[in-house]
């Protein structure tokens, strides 16, 4: 497996730092560096600014929010970064959440895999640059209907670096993961295990096997954001790892509609996440972080000694993740870097 750097999205300001470590990233030899965006920070920016001090380490976006942006103005922002960076950029996409997409970006969710198959049907366009872009779609029509009447197709201006440039999508649910398999170029999963690895090796075939499928398994890019705590208290570590796992499980989304506690059912964690969920919905977010098992980070996570994490990543090794994207500072990617090598 490649190891790549994920910065994810900022918290209340950029990450202390960060240019240092992607520049020290570069050097140890990792494949990709990658950012976030949820309703702080956008992805795009961080990356050229950090981006720009690089030479050879590909750039990515893990991800990109689909209703932030119309699929042509998502699709500039990708071929200028392709230019500036010399053919390095990676544009991972993603739906997200109703909560996120209605009540951030006032846009609405419903049917997000088709609306995802038309937005990249409209980014396939712009970067092949063999005519004017057209659709009309049920999500998007270039030109527009109605409107003055008055628009016509257009191709960009710009001629792109490459016409193949690649399209990662994000997804949890077997549906979604299958659409990555079928129109796009590589899958970026979100809390994955190697416990569940035979399920989604499953929902990828059945992408891989549908008319006009662009890989199979063998050429299909799986970068997967691990966190790694290096610690010789494995219960040290794990407290590290919990609050997110809590804010995922219980608040990222509405109790009807959240895709990352469907994921921990699946994973055999059902009991837990109905109790973490009801916690943290309730205001109790200190006993919903403890109510988050060792185990269940253990699944998701290296964590613990150098030689635990050293153990483990064999199992890791043998699924379809094809990147460790890693997360923490200069001295924890040198040291994991070197556990891992």
């Amino acid at each position: 497996m490649k190891l790549g750097y994920h910065l994810g999205y900022w918290s209340a300001g950029p990450p202390p730092g960060a240019l240092d470590t992607v520049k020290e990233v570069e050097r140890l030899g990792f494949d990709s560096v990658w950012t976030a965006e949820a309703y702080g920070s956008d992805a795009f920016t961080p990356l050229a600014w950090w981006g720009a001090s690089t030479s050879r380490i590909r750039l990515g976006t893990d991800i990109v929010q689909m209703a932030a942006r119309t699929p042509t103005a998502t699709a500039m922002s990708a071929l200028t970064l392709d230019y500036l960076s010399g053919g390095r950029f990676v544009l991972g996409i993603g739906a997200s959440g109703p909560q996120v997409v209605e009540g951030w970006y006032g846009q609405p969710y419903p049917r997000p895999l088709a609306r995802t198959r038309e937005y990249v049907d409209i980014l396939r366009q712009v970067f092949a640059r063999e005519a004017p872009v057209t659709l009309d779609g049920e999500f998007f029509q270039l030109p527009h209907r109605g409107g003055a009447g008055l628009g016509k197709p257009l191709k960009p201006t710009v001629h792109p670096l490459r016409a193949d440039l690649p399209i990662h999508l994000a997804a949890e649910g077997p549906k979604n993961v299958a659409l990555a398999a079928e129109i796009c170029d590589g899958w970026l999963p979100m809390f994955f295990s190697p416990k569940s690895d035979a399920f989604y090796r499953k929902a990828l075939a059945e992408g891989f096997a549908r008319p006009g499928a662009r890989h199979m398994l063998e050429d299909f890019e799986v970068p997967a954001s691990i966190p790694v705590i290096l610690r010789d208290d494995v219960e040290e570590a794990a407290d590290f790892i919990r609050p997110s796992l809590a804010l995922y499980i219980g608040g990222m989304g509405a109790k009807q509609a959240n895709f990352h506690f469907d994921l921990f059912v699946r994973l055999g964690y059902e009991e837990t996440a109905h109790r973490v969920q009801e916690l943290y919905l309730a205001g109790h977010k200190k006993d919903a972080v403890a109510a988050i098992p060792t185990s269940l980070v253990e699944d998701t996570a290296l964590i613990g000694p150098a030689a635990k994490i050293k153990d483990e990543l064999a199992a890791w090794e043998e699924t379809v993740i094809t990147s460790l994207l890693l997360r923490g500072d200069t001295r924890t990617l040198t040291a994991v870097a070197e556990i891992l090598s």
